[in-house]
């Protein structure tokens, strides 16, 4: 498991704020907002992304039946909060099997969404298909919420994407047969809303997807 910081985008070492640049940097990418060490999935772990974020923190509630929360992660630190969230879910499949969910929310730009869908970054649109209908819909803190497929991803997995609260929103689910699960309108609550029961959030283990 990571103990350092990481850029968003691709994975590489970052340098902390210093004399010579008051951000962190990529040597790749720049100035970027930095992944924080993943820890393993628990209540307390993510009231620590949720206190930290200053965008949504997505989560499917309720769960669907037999789904377990299996990790959040932020890109962020300390000065300037969480630019991005990413809570990752598993539980059964919609065609059997096993199945994964992960949601990010991000500011223009911060790439960690490309990242896990596995595209060129930072932001979805070049390859979202908006001249189609949307292809899911979700209820996002209560408001109707187009999405659209990402086109380009890896063939293990479905990517879609839109918009909810001015800010990207991405829903990556594998295997790609379990994007079936995001016709069903799932229900989004943004965890910095939700009251003491998500205390009895069911925790699995930690998924490698945010890892990766």
């Amino acid at each position: 498991m990571r103990g350092e910081p990481s850029c968003p985008k691709c994975g590489g070492r970052v340098r902390a704020p210093g004399l010579f640049a008051d951000s962190w940097q990529c040597g790749v990418h720049g100035a970027v907002h930095p992944l924080q060490p993943v820890i393993p999935p628990s209540v307390e772990a993510l009231g620590v992304v949720v206190n930290r974020a200053r965008v949504p923190v997505w989560m499917p509630w309720p769960l669907p039946v037999g789904w377990l929360f299996t990790g959040v992660a932020f890109a962020g630190d300390d000065r300037t909060g969480g630019r991005a969230t990413a809570v990752a879910c598993s539980g059964p499949a919609p065609l059997g099997g096993a199945g994964e969910l992960l949601l990010v929310a991000e500011e223009l730009g911060v790439g960690l969404g490309a990242r896990y869908a596995g595209i060129p970054g930072p932001d979805p649109g070049p390859q979202m298909c908006v001249d189609q209908h949307p292809h899911a819909k979700v209820l996002a803190a209560g408001r109707p919420t187009p999405l659209w497929h990402v086109g380009g991803v890896p063939e293990d997995r479905a990517v879609f994407a839109g918009e909810a609260r001015g800010l990207w929103l991405w829903a990556v689910v594998w295997p790609e047969q379990s994007g079936l699960l995001m016709y069903d309108e799932l229900v989004l609550t943004d965890l910095r809303d939700a009251g003491a029961e998500v205390e009895l959030l069911p925790c699995g283990a930690l998924s490698p997807r945010l890892l990766s």
